[in-house]
C-alpha cells in the first residue's frame, strides 16, 4: 500500500512538467508586464471591467428572485450600476486606473492599520512581530501609492500585476521541481 500522503500528490507529480511550464509562462508574462506597465495597467482595468459587468448581470438576475419591490429595485439598481461601471472602465481605462489606484492605496493603508492594531493586541506568545512587520510594510506601501497619486495611476496596477505574475510563476516552478525531486513513496510492508 502507498503512503496516504504520496497518493495525494501522485496526480500532481505526473503533471509536474506542466506545472513548471505554467510557472515559466507566468514569469515571462510578469516580465512583459513590467516592461510595459502602462499596457499592463490598461489590461488590468479591462479585466476589472469584465468582472464588473459579469457581477452586474448576476445582480440583475438575482433581483428577479426577490419577492418585494423595494429589494428588487435595490438589487436591480446595484446590478445596473456595476454594468455601467464596467463599461466606463472600457470607455475610459485611464480614469478607471486612477480610481482603482486610489482604492488600492486606501485599501493598503486600512489593511496596514488593522494589522498593526491586531499585532499589538495579540498575546506575546504569538508571532506578533511578524504581523506588525506585515502591517508596517502594507501601510507604507499604501502611503507611497497615495503620495504619488494620481501620477502613478498609469503604471502602478501594471507594476503590481507584473510582480504578482512573477511571484506566482516562481511559486509554480518551485512546486513543479519540488514534486519532481521527491520520489514516489515506496511500498511499505504491512505490519
Amino acid at each position: 500500500m502507498q503512503n496516504a500522503q504520496g497518493s495525494d500528490t501522485t496526480p500532481l507529480r505526473a503533471g509536474s512538467r506542466w506545472i513548471i511550464a505554467l510557472g515559466i509562462v507566468y514569469v515571462v508574462a510578469g516580465f512583459f508586464a513590467l516592461g510595459s506597465m502602462m499596457l499592463a495597467t490598461v489590461a488590468s482595468v479591462f479585466v476589472v471591467g469584465v468582472m464588473m459587468i459579469i457581477a452586474g448581470i448576476a445582480e440583475v438576475f438575482n433581483a428577479f428572485q426577490i419577492k418585494t419591490w423595494g429589494k428588487f429595485l435595490l438589487w436591480a439598481l446595484l446590478g445596473v450600476l456595476y454594468i455601467i461601471a464596467g463599461f466606463i472602465a472600457f470607455e475610459n481605462p485611464i480614469f478607471a486606473a486612477v480610481v482603482l489606484t486610489l482604492l488600492l492605496g486606501a485599501s493598503l493603508v486600512a489593511s496596514g492599520v488593522v494589522r498593526l492594531y491586531l499585532a499589538f493586541n495579540m498575546k506575546r506568545e504569538a508571532p506578533w512581530v511578524l504581523v506588525a512587520l506585515s502591517g508596517v510594510i502594507t501601510l507604507l506601501l499604501g502611503l507611497l501609492i497615495l503620495a504619488r497619486w494620481p501620477v502613478n495611476s498609469v503604471y502602478i496596477l501594471g507594476l503590481f500585476l507584473g510582480i504578482d505574475l512573477i511571484v506566482a510563476g516562481i511559486s509554480w516552478i518551485g512546486l513543479g521541481f519540488g514534486l519532481r525531486s521527491h520520489a514516489p513513496s515506496q511500498m511499505r510492508p504491512a505490519t
